[in-house]
């Protein structure tokens, strides 16, 4: 159970550390920002698409372990189960995180770094510690 748990905070971390480098790349201006500022209609699209997926991926990743063929493939294979769909949940929040980070900064448009920023803030509902990881494998009365 340590070594799941650790591999899945080591997914959370290694995207809060991608999601520094992405900032100090751009604020440093070792990358330019802004460079499809002027595509209006790419940025429409995208910033639709992105709000769908934390409408749609956000109440996912939260109720995922609450499915019951989840539920059940947790309590009988435990380790094994927590890692991958624990590591599906923490990828759904994690790589749009990124992606909003990255569009905020081709575009810089606030939309996107708001949608990151939420991202974030719902990480705070599935950190790995280990309580969590022992709840989320024992059966539920």
């Amino acid at each position: 159970m340590h070594k799941t748990k650790n591999i899945l905070l080591f997914t959370l971390w290694g995207m809060i550390f991608a999601a520094g480098v992405i900032i100090l790349i751009y604020e440093t201006s070792f990358s330019q920002s802004g460079t499809l500022a002027d595509k209006k209609q790419i940025e429409y699209i995208s910033a639709v698409g992105m709000e769908l997926v934390a409408l749609g991926g956000i109440p996912l990743a939260l109720r995922l372990f609450k499915f019951k063929k989840i539920a059940e493939d947790l309590v009988n294979r435990k380790e094994h189960a927590l890692l991958v769909w624990g590591m599906l949940r923490m990828l759904m929040l994690c790589v749009p995180v990124i992606s909003n980070l990255i569009l905020y900064y081709l575009f810089l448009n606030p939309t996107f770094a708001y949608l990151a920023l939420i991202h974030v803030i719902s990480l705070m509902f599935v950190y790995p510690t280990m309580d969590r990881c022992v709840a989320e494998t024992t059966p539920q009365t």
